[in-house]
């Protein structure tokens, strides 16, 4: 009878414990989720307070008030994302050092719940906002930027020095009477836009003979689609299969003699040949900071096909695949602020330690994308660096509060 008693005194006590745990759980998860929304929207807020403010030496006749707010309002996505690994970090100081404040936290450990438990509390609403980043990396920056970009360049004039865009060189040959094909110089090409439907925007070239004198300059406002043509199926290369059409519209031509003479006339259209789908050349003329993470990825599969690599496109993408474990080890860092070595100091200090760790965190992870590009070090090693260097900080700290 005893032991029964026991038992059911033990299961009671174990009941009431889980009980309270899912209340504090609760809580605090509570408290950690309002901090960081608070931090983040006001990051956010303060931001895009900071870019008008910067729009408004830009306005003139063609830029107006208007323009400038709806540039504002289609960059604001990339703001939010900027700033949510931040947000997370003071908000997670935020919210655990105001329990610090009121003696809860000290009531939590006293009840015998551990600060790993407690930290796990807090990393659970931080996934709420790794979701978030994930999804504006992924299906709203690729659009919004777009959009952005178009206002805030529309009045300006493009420059042949520009290196926006997909740039090549193309090879060109006559046909001789026997069937035989002679170098007859080279093409320069480019494009400033293109979509995966296949339209182009504007579209340069030059022409160049076997000296590399300029002979004749190319520029359309745009183009469309028009096929492709097979060339060699056997081949394993997918870009020696196919060539594909596109058509160009509203055409002005510059020839130039060898007398250094110069003639416009305007033509009404011409086509260009390229080795790749319109889906290609959409990821060729957007900036790494412009594409998805599946665009991404398949910008480095195309590479890598073609037998070519580009680290800024590399670096992006381990970034933005990279970015959760950013935002957790921030977390992290933020925990060991308010268990560690500041937990008897104010909580103004606390936040003022978040910010500055939060911009050097921010700093290392750009000047560790700029040693991978210089040097051409592995971008995923290089882009976990800082998230290992920061989770193993907040862990050490951590651990010496146990």
């Amino acid at each position: 009878m005893r032991s029964l008693f026991a038992k059911s005194v033990n299961s009671d006590q174990l009941a009431k414990k889980a009980g309270s745990l899912k209340v504090l759980s609760r809580y605090v998860k509570l408290n950690a989720l309002l901090a960081i929304i608070g931090a983040v929207v006001g990051l956010w807020a303060l931001q895009l307070v900071f870019s008008y403010l910067s729009e408004l030496d830009s306005l003139d006749d063609n830029y107006t008030m208007g323009e400038a707010l709806k540039y504002i309002f289609y960059r604001s996505p990339y703001f939010l994302e900027q700033f949510i690994p931040t947000g997370a970090l003071l908000g997670a100081v935020i919210g655990l050092g105001l329990l610090a404040n009121k003696s809860e936290l000290v009531v939590m450990r006293a009840a015998g719940v551990s600060i790993y438990r407690i930290v796990g509390w807090v990393l659970q609403p931080a996934l709420i906002f790794v979701l978030l980043a994930l999804a504006i990396n992924q299906f709203v920056l690729p659009y919004s930027n777009q959009l952005a970009k178009q206002i805030n360049e529309e009045d300006n004039i493009s420059l042949v020095t520009s290196v926006r865009g997909y740039w090549t060189i193309q090879p060109r040959f006559e046909s001789a009477k026997d069937g035989s094909a002679t170098p007859d110089g080279s093409d320069i090409l480019y494009i400033d836009y293109a979509d995966v439907k296949g339209n182009i925007g504007e579209v340069k070239r030059w022409h160049l003979d076997n000296d590399g004198n300029l002979q004749t300059a190319v520029h359309a406002e745009g183009g469309k689609y028009t096929g492709r043509a097979p060339i060699d199926s056997d081949s394993e290369k997918p870009s020696e299969q196919y060539r594909y059409e596109w058509q160009l519209n509203d055409m002005v031509k510059l020839s130039i003699n060898q007398g250094f003479e110069s003639s416009q006339a305007v033509a009404p259209s011409d086509t260009i040949s390229l080795p790749f789908a319109p889906e290609s050349v959409y990821l060729l003329t957007r900036k790494a900071e412009d594409l998805s993470l599946t665009q991404l990825y398949e910008h480095r599969t195309f590479m890598r096909q073609q037998g070519n690599r580009s680290l800024e496109h590399e670096v992006a993408f381990w970034q933005k695949l990279l970015s959760p474990l950013s935002i957790l080890s921030l977390v992290i860092v933020a925990c060991s602020f308010v268990f560690g070595s500041l937990r008897t100091h104010s909580l103004g200090l606390r936040i003022v330690v978040a910010l500055l760790f939060g911009l050097l965190f921010s700093y290392i992870q750009d000047l560790v994308g700029f040693v991978s590009l210089a040097t051409g070090f592995s971008p995923m090693l290089m882009v976990l660096l800082p998230i290992i260097g920061s989770a193993l900080l907040g862990g050490y700290l951590i651990k010496r509060q146990m």
